[in-house]
């Protein structure tokens, strides 16, 4: 057993206190942020966000604001999306990429008004990626971290909570829609979105001194749903395929790889950071893919560092999330494998910390 040092370095939330005071026991560090990762009974998480409601500190989920003239022509320099008809109060997830085409975040971009971005972020440095940009291109824009603290509630009652809350109007908000509002003069930005396939919201919290506040109304509010506290959850997210930057990719992954050239605009007249290479990616094929992987099916300690992967005794690849499946009474698996070994079906062999285990490739989403 081991702890995290606590200091200034590691910021926290301004939620931390009432994760406290509702039993979290276990953190990581993300965004040079403290996460809370579990309130010591992980099963019963499971089964809350599955057939309840959820609340989570997700405060480092950071955001990115570009504002000023020039934040157009910066937001559309780094998101590979033709944002030209992007709308005030619209999100897309946008999947940055280098100049080589190389996944460097898969943020949410919201579009607040004209000429104002936010770029909520996964785990990485993008703030000043994003001001290196805007300095090299002499656009004229502001690039800052505002005090912005999302807290999510997901699970398939969160919608009747959210409704409780502000009202039927929330029924409206599609898929990473948002509206600003407040919630008895907290402001804040509600958002459909979350890092589940169960439904959920995001509550971007405006005023870090209220983050306690905050918590306290929207836990009140959940009681006659079941509420309870929780994390992003590994299982739910690995049966969902749902895929954690820096987990699931590596230094050289691009978004081809990874399933998301759905959320990319190669054809579009838009122009922005690594379009070119991502082009002649998608002329070639991507030489990898991410999968699903069916394995024993006993339960096994889930997968905390990249396990080797081979096909015909050759290595191929690693697996970078591996669970137990509740749903599905089975272990599964993703994996990024070369894409002679990335075929449903193929039979691969693991090498994990205690034995080879034999395992299948599959189709994602698992559920």
């Amino acid at each position: 057993m081991f702890t995290i040092s606590l200091g200034s370095r590691v910021r926290k939330s301004p939620f931390f206190e009432a994760t406290v005071k509702a039993g979290v026991r276990n953190f990581s560090v993300y965004n040079h942020m403290l996460m809370p990762t579990g309130y010591g009974d992980p099963q019963a998480e499971y089964w809350r966000l599955i057939n309840a409601v959820a609340i989570w500190d997700v405060a480092i989920e950071r955001q990115v604001e570009i504002r000023g003239p020039d934040a157009d022509h910066l937001a559309q320099a780094l998101v590979p999306r033709d944002l030209s008809n992007c709308r005030i109060g619209q999100g897309k997830y946008a999947p940055l990429c280098d100049h080589a085409g190389r996944l460097i975040n898969d943020p949410v971009l919201l579009k607040l008004e004209a000429c104002r971005y936010w770029l909520s972020l996964a785990d990485s440095d993008i703030l000043l990626w994003a001001r290196a940009v805007a300095a090299e291109r002499q656009f004229a824009v502001e690039v800052f971290e505002p005090d912005v603290s999302p807290l999510a509630i997901q699970g398939p009652k969160a919608q009747a909570v959210a409704r409780d809350l502000f009202g039927d109007w929330i029924n409206d908000i599609r898929f990473f829609g948002f509206r600003q509002t407040d919630l008895d003069g907290i402001p804040l930005l509600l958002a459909r979105s979350g890092w589940s396939k169960q439904g959920g919201f995001e509550l971007y919290l405006q005023d870090g001194s209220r983050g306690e506040e905050l918590w306290n109304k929207v836990w009140e509010a959940g009681q006659r749903y079941a509420m309870g506290p929780g994390t992003p959850n590994a299982q739910e997210r690995v049966e969902s395929a749902l895929l954690s930057f820096r987990s699931d990719t590596d230094d050289d992954c691009n978004p081809l790889e990874v399933g998301l050239e759905r959320y990319l605009d190669l054809a579009a007249p838009a122009e922005y950071i690594g379009k070119s290479a991502l082009q002649e990616i998608a002329r070639q094929g991507p030489r990898r893919r991410r999968v699903g992987l069916l394995l024993d099916t006993q339960p096994m300690t889930p997968c905390q560092q990249p396990w080797p992967v081979s096909y015909n005794g050759q290595p191929v690849g690693t697996v970078s999330s591996a669970v137990w499946s509740p749903r599905l009474e089975h272990n599964i698996a993703l994996a990024l494998l070369n894409i002679e070994a990335a075929s449903p079906g193929t039979a691969v062999d693991i090498q994990s910390p205690e034995r080879i285990l034999s395992a299948e490739v599959t189709d994602l989403p698992f559920i």
